[in-house]
């Protein structure tokens, strides 16, 4: 019972593995982490030099003091009062709008117009399939109409005959 237990689970755990959204996950981690040093490499080596050079490039060294004074001794540690970081704060909100724009300009918008693209070509197609399927069906009833008036005319001509 124990055996037939470990193979239904192990059954299940493989066939977990083997469904498409989980290799789909893995190769999006891969992916994503491949990606995120891409991203980096842009804010680091672009995007903050520009920032940098209309203000500053460290904003992890502002603070005000809620509780004065504020001091530090030599390793960065606080003596006293109670300092509130906001420059690390804005530097880390500044990052991540930065990193959000790259990768929406750089990846989210060319990949939307790309499948925009797509989708209308897939329309077109499938606009093209259903004119010829309407013209098909048009011109089968036409050849049924005629093939009813022939018999019908034909018909008629038996009777008048006969």
């Amino acid at each position: 019972m124990v055996s037939e237990k470990k193979t239904g689970v192990l059954a299940g755990f493989k066939a977990f593995l083997m469904r498409g959204n989980v290799v789909d996950l893995a190769v999006a981690v891969v992916i994503g982490a491949a990606f995120t040093n891409i991203v980096n490499s842009v804010v680091k080596g672009i995007i903050s030099p520009l920032v940098g050079a209309i203000g500053t490039k460290d904003l992890d060294a502002y603070s005000s003091c809620l509780k004065s004074p504020c001091q530090t001794n030599a390793k960065g540690e606080v003596v006293s009062g109670i300092p509130i970081m906001w420059g690390s704060v804005l530097n880390a909100t500044l990052s991540f709008l930065i990193t959000a724009a790259v990768v929406y300009f750089l990846m989210v918008l060319p990949m939307a117009k790309y499948l925009a693209k797509q989708e209308l070509r897939r329309k077109a197609r499938e606009g093209v399939q259903e004119t010829m399927e309407i013209t098909e069906l048009e011109v089968l009833k036409e050849i049924r109409d005629a093939l009813v008036a022939q018999r019908n005319a034909g018909g008629q001509g038996r009777d008048a005959s006969a």
